[in-house]
This record gives C-alpha cells, sequence and structure tokens, in this order.
C-alpha cells in the first residue's frame, strides 16, 4: 500500500521576514519531502502533502501593527508579501502557503475547543495576571521580563527561562517589568479558560505518546523524549508535574474570539498549531481533495519539523489538544537545533548575520547552501555551525570536484566522436562501479527516511570517489589519442554517464534544479528513486552538455555577512562607514540646555486639522491650570484616539508660533531616525506628572 505523508514546519511568526533559521528548517524538511515524492509502493507513487503558513495572532503582531499605523490585517498582508521569494530562491516545494487568520483555522480551532469543552476538559477560573496600568492591558508572557524564578538569569522572559528552560507562570518572574512601557506591572482580576492538561488521563496519554514508539523505533529523539519525560514526572518526581494550560487572553487582542465568551480570544499557541491542518484544508479546497478522508484514513501519517525552542508546545499541548478532540495525532515530531556561524549565535553587529535574501540578491546559489546544510543535518537535536572556509571546500571539493567533474570529463567526448549517442552492449561486461552504486541505494534510501542527511551525502560522495578513481585509471583524454582505443573511450564515457545518472538520482533531493538540468542533458524524464534499476538504453541519444554548477566565489561569501560596524576610535576616515544616525549636533554648554523647558503635559485631547496631512492638534496640560494648543507633524504615526491620555515631554518655553490653522503654544518632543523613517514620541515613565521638568 502506497503511503500517505502530511508534512509541515513550525509556523514563522508574521512580525518579520524569514532569517536564516527559517530557511535551514525548510531545506530539512523539503529535502525529506522530495526524497518521499521520488518513491514509489508496489508501483505507486507515494501521496504527499507538505504545507506552511503564517502565524498571524497574538498581542505582539496587535502592537507592532498599532506602531506601525496599519490594521494587524494589512501588517501581515505585507510581510506574507515577501514570503514567496526567499521560497522560491531557495527551491523549497511547498504545496500551499497559509495564515492562521484564514476561515479554515477559526472553523478548526473552535471545533476542537468545543470537543475538549464537551469532555469536561476545559474550565473558567477567575485568575490574577499582570496588567500595564501605562498600556491599560493585560501583558502576555512575552511581553513581560524579570528574573527565572529558578535560577535567577536576568531579562528572561513570562513564560520560559532560555537560560535553564525551566517553565513557569510570569506572576512568578523576580522584579518583573513591562517591556512595552518599563512600568512594574500590577495584579488585576480577569476570568480565564484552561486545557486541563493536569487531568490524570492526559498526563497518561502523554506518557504513551511521547515515550512510546513507531514501528519499533522511539517516537521522539531521545533528547526529546529525555525534556518530555523531565516534564511530566517534574524535576522531584512529583506524580503530575503538568499544570492546567492558560488558553484565553483578554481583549484587546488580535485572535480568534472564544464561542460564547465576548471578548476572550484563543492564546495564539492554541490556534497557531491548528494552522497546520487549517493549511491542509485550504490546499485541499483549492484542488478538489477530501480534507476529511485524508485525515480520517488510518494509513495517513502526519509529521512535523520544529526548532528545539518550541518542544514543549508541540510534544504536550498539541497532541493532547488532538487527541481528546478525537483528532489525528502526529506519528512524530522532529526536532533540530540552532544555526549558529563560526561556533558562535549570529550577530549583525559582529558581522556573522546571515540574511536569506542577501544570499539570493547576490547571485550566491541556492543549492550550495541546500546541500551544506544537508551535509550537516542529522536526526539529532544539535546546532550546526556554519563556517565559510568549510563552505568553500564542502561545495567546491564535493559537488565540483567530485560530482559534476564526472559529467564535463565524459560528456564532451560522447557529443563530438560519437554523435551524441551512447556505446552498444556498454553494461554487458566491466561494470564493478556501477553494481556498487547500484547496491548502495537501499542504504542511501535508508539514510534519508531518518534525516540522516549528512550520512548519506557522505556515503554518496564516497561512490563519486570511486568513479573518479575509474576515470583516472581509464584515462578517458589518453584514450581520445589513441583510433584504436575509440570503442573503449565509447564504453568508457558511457558507462561514466551511467554512473553521473545515479549519484544524481541520489542527490536529487538536495539538487532539484541540477536533477532537472541533468535530466534534460540526459535526455530523460524526471528521475525516480526506482530508476536506479534501469540503466540507460544502448544507442541513448543525450543533448549537449552545459555547465552545471560554478564554484563559490570567495568575494561573494565576503559580500554574505553583515559587514561589523568599527569602533569609531579605532577606525580611520577613509575606513569608516556611512553612520546609521544623523550626525550629532555642535556641543552646548549647560546653560545652552538650561534655556530649554522642557516640561510632561498630559494630552487632553487629539484631533485631525483639516486641510494639512501631517498635523494632529494636541491639546496638552504641561500643569499650568490652563491646556495650550500644539500642532505637531506626527499624523503619520499616530491615530488621535490613541494619544488622548497619554503623558508625554514638550518645549514649554518656545516662542508660540502662527500658523493658518491656529497658533501653536509648544512643541511635542519625538524621534525618528535618519532619513526620516518612523516617529516615536516620548513617553515619560510611570509617576511622572504634568508639568515635572526634565532636568
Amino acid at each position: 500500500m502506497s503511503r500517505k505523508l502530511f508534512v509541515t514546519t513550525a509556523l514563522p511568526y508574521a512580525n518579520a521576514p524569514f532569517h536564516i533559521g527559517h530557511i535551514m528548517e525548510y531545506i530539512q524538511a523539503d529535502i525529506w519531502v522530495r526524497f518521499q515524492r521520488m518513491q514509489k509502493d508496489d508501483g505507486k507513487q507515494r501521496e504527499v502533502h507538505f504545507v506552511g503558513a503564517d502565524d498571524v495572532h497574538g498581542a505582539p503582531i496587535m502592537i507592532a501593527a498599532e506602531k506601525a499605523g496599519k490594521t494587524p490585517q494589512e501588517f501581515v498582508a505585507e510581510i506574507a508579501a515577501g514570503r514567496k521569494a526567499p521560497l522560491n530562491g531557495f527551491l523549497i516545494s511547498f504545496d500551499n502557503w497559509h495564515s492562521t487568520d484564514g476561515p479554515e483555522n477559526y472553523e478548526l480551532s473552535r471545533e476542537i475547543y468545543r470537543r475538549l469543552k464537551a469532555k469536561g476538559l476545559i474550565v473558567s477560573r477567575t485568575i490574577e495576571q499582570f496588567f500595564d496600568p501605562v498600556k491599560e492591558m493585560f501583558l502576555p508572557d512575552r511581553y513581560i521580563k524579570g528574573e527565572c524564578p529558578k535560577c535567577g538569569a536576568k531579562d528572561q522572559y513570562g513564560d520560559t527561562c532560555e537560560v535553564c528552560s525551566t517553565v513557569y507562570a510570569p506572576t512568578e518572574l523576580k522584579n518583573p517589568y513591562s517591556i512595552l512601557t518599563g512600568a512594574t506591572p500590577v495584579m488585576k482580576q480577569s476570568e480565564h479558560f484552561f486545557f486541563r492538561l493536569s487531568d490524570p488521563q492526559c498526563t497518561e496519554f502523554l506518557k504513551e505518546w511521547t515515550l512510546g514508539k513507531v514501528n519499533g523505533h522511539p517516537r521522539l529523539q531521545p533528547e526529546v523524549a529525555n525534556k518530555a519525560r523531565e516534564w511530566l514526572q517534574g524535576k522531584d518526581g512529583e506524580e503530575n508535574a503538568l499544570s492546567d494550560w492558560d488558553i484565553s487572553r483578554d481583549a484587546p487582542y488580535f485572535g480568534i474570539e472564544i464561542p460564547d465568551a465576548p471578548g476572550k480570544y484563543f492564546y495564539v499557541w492554541l490556534d497557531a498549531p491548528v494552522g497546520y491542518l487549517a493549511s491542509l484544508k485550504n490546499y485541499f479546497s483549492k484542488t478538489g481533495g477530501d480534507y476529511d478522508a485524508f485525515m480520517a484514513d488510518p494509513e495517513t501519517e502526519q509529521y512535523h519539523f520544529i526548532g528545539k525552542d518550541i518542544i514543549y508546545f508541540h510534544t504536550l499541548f498539541w497532541p493532547a489538544m488532538l487527541h481528546f478532540a478525537d483528532m489525528r495525532v502526529p506519528n512524530n515530531v522532529y526536532v533540530h537545533g540552532f544555526i549558529t556561524v563560526g561556533g558562535e549565535k549570529m550577530s549583525k553587529s559582529r558581522g556573522t548575520g546571515i540574511s536569506p535574501l542577501r544570499y539570493l540578491d547576490i547571485g550566491m546559489n541556492p543549492e550550495w547552501l541546500r546541500y551544506y546544510l544537508a551535509a550537516k543535518l542529522s536526526d539529532r537535536v544539535e546546532d550546526l555551525d556554519f563556517t565559510g572556509e568549510d563552505f568553500i571546500a564542502r561545495v567546491n571539493a564535493d559537488l565540483i570536484g567530485k560530482y559534476v567533474n564526472i559529467a564535463s570529463r565524459a560528456a564532451g567526448f560522447i557529443t563530438k566522436r560519437f554523435g551524441g549517442k551512447l556505446a552498444a552492449g556498454w553494461a554487458l561486461k566491466d561494470t564493478p562501479i556501477l553494481d556498487n552504486l547500484r547496491a548502495a541505494a537501499p542504504e542511501i534510501a535508508e539514510l534519508y527516511e531518518a534525516r540522516e542527511f549528512g550520512k548519506a551525502l557522505r556515503q554518496i560522495m564516497h561512490l563519486a570517489d570511486e568513479v573518479n578513481a575509474y576515470v583516472d585509471e581509464h584515462k578517458p583524454w589518453v584514450l581520445a589519442k589513441d583510433p584504436e582505443k575509440t570503442e573503449e573511450l565509447h564504453q568508457v564515457c558511457t558507462r561514466l554517464l551511467e554512473a553521473f545518472r545515479l549519484l544524481t538520482i541520489y542527490l536529487k533531493p538536495v539538487l532539484p534544479a541540477v536533477a532537472e538540468k541533468v535530466e534534460g542533458f540526459l535526455n530523460l524524464p524526471s528521475l525516480e528513486w526506482s530508476d536506479v534499476s534501469k540503466p540507460l538504453a544502448d544507442g541513448h541519444a543525450i543533448n549537449p552538455y552545459e555547465h552545471l554548477m560554478q564554484r563559490v566565489d570567495d568575494k561573494m561569501l565576503e559580500a554574505l555577512f553583515d559587514a561589523p560596524q568599527p569602533a569609531a576610535e579605532t577606525a580611520s576616515a577613509e575606513e569608516k562607514p556611512e553612520p546609521a544616525i544623523e550626525p550629532l549636533a555642535d556641543q552646548i554648554t549647560i546653560d545652552d540646555f538650561a534655556k530649554v523647558d522642557m516640561r510632561i503635559a498630559k494630552i487632553v485631547d487629539c484631533s485631525l486639522v483639516e486641510g494639512a496631512d501631517k498635523l494632529l492638534r494636541l491639546s496638552v496640560d504641561v500643569g499650568e491650570g490652563k491646556l495650550r494648543n500644539i500642532f505637531a507633524g506626527i499624523r503619520s504615526a499616530y491615530k488621535p484616539e490613541d494619544l488622548v491620555g497619554k503623558l508625554t515631554v514638550v518645549v514649554a518655553n518656545l516662542a508660540p508660533r502662527k500658523m493658518k490653522f491656529g497658533v501653536s503654544e509648544g512643541m511635542v518632543m519625538a524621534a525618528s531616525g535618519k532619513d526620516d523613517s518612523g516617529i516615536y514620541i516620548l513617553e515619560p515613565w510611570p509617576g511622572a506628572k504634568p508639568g515635572m521638568r526634565l532636568r
């Protein structure tokens, strides 16, 4: 029976373009998917569906959109518009790319919630939650920072410690503060909904699922299984270490409103993984597929590729949600590590940042990176290190020196000396080299299946070494000089092209574009894994050879990395880059500064100015017992209703300025970029009062 596979990668949060970590994950999954698509079971092609989506809900998107003066939908649409270029550029073969704000996600998330509620696994309770008194909103976990309650690490988010991996409630943080305003959050009560993850039936299911086996192999990688065991049992060995999961958030919130609970929304981590199912359902609606039948089929297999930073959600919350909603649970969750540069976390300031779009824009071959990453990937949760020297060496030595070299050394003779046709009877003798190549197919297939890509490529390059040894032994360039060796030359070059065909089949999941060129060059239909056993026919005609891949240029690699900023005191005038900020003004004395009277002001009212595209009219209280009228050119950045009631800073002793719209009695202090990009008015910390002077 032919396998049916449903494969996803983690959904990227739609607040920024793809980074290199996303691309690494997509390449890993894409290689596995392309391998599966090359397979046949009982002569029938495997059914493989590979989907992705943007994760678009949550407070961070809402806040970022607000700052940008856009609706959340407009904000994420701009991010989504930039997805196609890197996905196509790195040859990622998603069947569908969707959004968690699509109707399918609303429908499925609410259905899962209703099913869990019907089974008594959803409860509501009043909780105390951090509230930002300045922003006047409940704070999401990731908008609170403080000291880890376990290890004491500073500047940790309100859900999990990045140092010791402890998971906790934000209220457990020591010395918490809001990252929106810097204010110390206060406690306020709110009714929230919880998924009863602590229910014994959930714990028992998760122990069985996380520590179980699939087809005789552990479901989870050893590192992941050990972490799940720790979470399930607790570090002190308590019987049930899981807490109930808070799945609701209060308005204002960009997300999916909970049925029959006005003003309450699903926490983004509930509906985000549902986006996997929603994208598949959306894809089937476009192609005429039957989503319900596919997901109900017991033969369907479901796989997720994710990073090690989101294990908790994918190995506890996600399978429990699905299981108790009577839906299919994943067969496996495949976890990978991070990508580092020179053994360190990527950093633009240190010149170790890799931008996927920059890689493509400067003309670097995407298959160089696909091969390089694949050569380092395994089935373990290990960080992958990128170094320039290693990148150049692997690509130039393996792909050019070993693989492409075989075709370039044989094809010309076939075209020029033999009319572009292969020899007759070439497969009847002297073929141990080809026998070895074909015999390796099952082992290489097993390595691809197990995601041991590094081991697979080492095996393939070992076979390429053997083929190149065959080239050196038979020396076709020498045979070509002897008229009596013409037939031998024909035979040798034909075997070399057959060997090259076999190597191309093995490399096709990693190098799909090169494989397509080879198919055209060898005048063959799309190569499948089963074609290993189908040698080229006697007299088969090939097309003229065209170069398949260039070597890595050192200068390209230098241009790839974000250049570090040299220290001002050590950089010469010729070396200094153009500053990223506006040049500093001439020095002033303290007496000069004292002449400018800057005061805390409260914005009592704000309105648009008819006939002025850039201005807002502000009525501000500077503590004088009267209101001032100030015109400010901040309309592009702020809506009037967003400013009313806020504190800011104004220059109070600026001479009044008569404008055609009225008299402006001060200046609102605001910051902007060198190119006037972005406008940000100053907001004092809590405790400041109108009339206070800045000193």
